[in-house]
């Protein structure tokens, strides 16, 4: 098992980035980027799945309480307008989210959303989780979400796994998660997408 493992890793690189890279945003962006969203508390967890093979690239998970959040552990998505720290990207407005998944849904990756609603007091501890977390190192995207996850009240379910699509079937088991599939015909060279953010397109 453990051989297959490390066969594996080099897929879950090419989805989660190369090295974990400390990043610290100053107090004054954090505060001038903060978004809160209407409507109930929820987390999403986002997965990105490779078209032809079926195997999970990459995991991330949207945190909607007090304020939203995006911890992409691992990942190579940023935005200009939008402080990081460590893997934490702040300020997630609805155009925000559409550039993420944008970024990461092409015609050989397709994106699998699935939201739960969750408790103020559940989102308030996920956000605490994914601030504490620290940077990721490369390949553990699946392994830092699922972890977090499995922390949280409800979520008790949840084991640690270093696979996204385990991570992925686990959390389709908790009771009242809605799921949405995107599919888009992007290129596998998305530098334009991050392109198209710095300039506001």
């Amino acid at each position: 098992m453990r051989k297959f493992i490390w066969l594996l890793l080099p897929a879950f690189l090419m989805g989660c980035g190369f090295t974990a890279e400390p990043k610290w945003a100053p107090d004054e962006e954090v505060s001038r980027a903060t978004y809160v969203h209407e409507g109930p508390k929820y987390l999403s967890l986002y997965t990105v799945i490779n078209l032809v093979s079926g195997s999970g690239a990459h995991s991330g998970l949207l945190v909607n309480g007090s304020q939203r959040v995006m911890f992409d552990p691992a990942g190579t998505w940023w935005n200009p307008r939008i402080p990081e720290r460590n893997d934490v990207h702040f300020g997630m407005s609805p155009a925000a989210v559409d550039y993420y998944e944008d970024y990461h849904t092409r015609k050989t990756y397709y994106t699998v959303v699935q939201t739960i609603e969750v408790s103020p007091e559940v989102a308030e501890m996920a956000l605490r989780e994914v601030q504490a977390y620290g940077a990721v190192p490369k390949a553990m995207c699946s392994n830092s979400v699922s972890t977090i996850l499995s922390r949280l009240p409800g979520f008790e379910s949840m084991r640690t796994s270093w696979f996204p699509n385990a991570t992925m079937r686990a959390f389709a088991k908790l009771p009242g998660v809605t799921t949405r599939e995107l599919y888009d015909d992007d290129d596998d060279d998305n530098s334009s997408v991050l392109a198209g953010q710095t300039t506001g397109q």
